[in-house]
């Protein structure tokens, strides 16, 4: 009869596949994996206790969570990163609120509610259907649907607000139109 491994056996090595699957990363890199998993799987990270630190990570954890994005309004984030598009503003207010927001107003899933009230708040042109925002963000690939109308913040949409926005690919540059003169028939 085979022997039946413990729980505790279990644990450890799914702690020890998680530190190899980090092993070669750095302390930030580290913290946004470990924040998208804790989110991913609807864990609320845990705060820290004093004297306690992950083996072999202790010296790659940040002690405090890092937050790339120093905002700390909607209007403040919304001005810091300047989204033109609303399937870009639509992520800001999905990021702002799993990431930043405090208290109540904190959560990982919007729903269109949130896009009117948060749009309004940082000062955000409110789309003519804003019932279709978070489905064109969706398809923009920043938002997962989780169902019931309602939205997740995605590795994408992360990336695009911490590391994409404010897009420095804007070019303004003109391009001259071709010349519509017609030709004239030579002269005789």
């Amino acid at each position: 009869m085979a022997k039946t491994r413990s729980a505790q056996d279990r644990e450890l090595d799914a702690m020890k596949a998680i530190i190899q699957a980090l092993d070669g990363l750095e302390g930030e890199s580290i913290q946004r994996v470990m924040d998208y998993v804790l989110s991913r799987l609807s864990i609320a990270a845990p705060t820290r206790q004093k004297g306690f630190s992950p083996p072999d990570l202790a010296s790659s954890m940040p002690s405090e969570p890092v937050h790339p994005v120093a905002a700390q309004s909607i209007r403040d984030l919304k001005e810091q990163k300047l989204p033109e598009k609303s399937s870009e503003m639509a992520a800001l207010v999905a990021y702002y609120l799993a990431e930043i927001a405090e208290g109540d107003e904190r959560k990982d899933v919007i729903n269109t509610a949130d896009i009117v009230r948060y749009f309004k708040q940082a000062g955000f042109k409110l789309p003519q259907a804003p019932a279709q925002t978070l489905p064109k963000a969706a398809a923009a690939g920043y938002l997962d649907a989780v169902g019931s109308g309602m939205f997740k913040l995605n590795p994408a949409g992360y990336k695009l607000v911490v590391h994409g926005l404010p897009s420095t690919t804007k070019v303004t540059t003109k391009v001259a139109a071709p010349s519509r003169k017609k030709s004239k028939p030579p002269r005789k």
